[in-house]
């Protein structure tokens, strides 16, 4: 590995440390909103992943992920707290992230399919920077090109045709 590869490279034990501290933080969370779950902690290329396993109910994911988003951001401000660093950590609750995965990336082929026998722009929902990379590698997958437009938090994927 070259130098500049390794400076590229993540740093596993920094993310690994991202990790534990996210994962304390949500079970200080799970504790004081008196709910049962197990956290699992990986490191998927370059971010930490927590996960919050035997969740029953969908309160920690709310509508569209609305609260599952705003519990990210509260644990990569306790990350960064503690770290002094950025965190990309990626929180899940009940895999609701790997189902939203699946559910985007059909959209984004479906989608260019019909732009590619169209021949005509077609601009997508407003969604998460998460949801739009998503959609955004699925396009690429299918041959097209995407961009994202708009305003946070109306930021939204046109899939455009070749």
């Amino acid at each position: 590995m070259t130098e500049a590869e390794q400076d590229k490279a993540p740093d596993l034990s920094a993310l690994e440390q991202e990790g534990e501290i996210a994962a304390d933080y949500v079970e200080g969370l799970l504790d004081i909103a008196d709910i049962d779950g197990d956290i699992d902690m990986d490191v998927e290329g370059d971010r930490a992943v927590v996960s919050v396993v035997g969740v029953k109910s969908s309160e920690l994911v709310g509508p569209g992920g609305e609260v599952l988003e705003a519990l990210q951001e509260l644990t990569r401000l306790a990350v960064h707290r503690q770290t002094g660093e950025r965190s990309r950590l990626m929180l899940d609750v009940a895999g609701y992230r790997e189902r939203r995965r699946a559910e985007l990336t059909k959209l984004g082929t479906e989608v260019a399919h019909q732009v590619k026998e169209k021949g005509e722009p077609k601009a997508l929902q407003p969604m998460t920077p998460f949801e739009r990379k998503i959609v955004h590698d699925a396009v690429a997958a299918a041959g097209l090109r995407s961009e994202s437009e708009g305003e946070e938090p109306q930021r939204y994927v046109v899939i455009l045709p070749a």
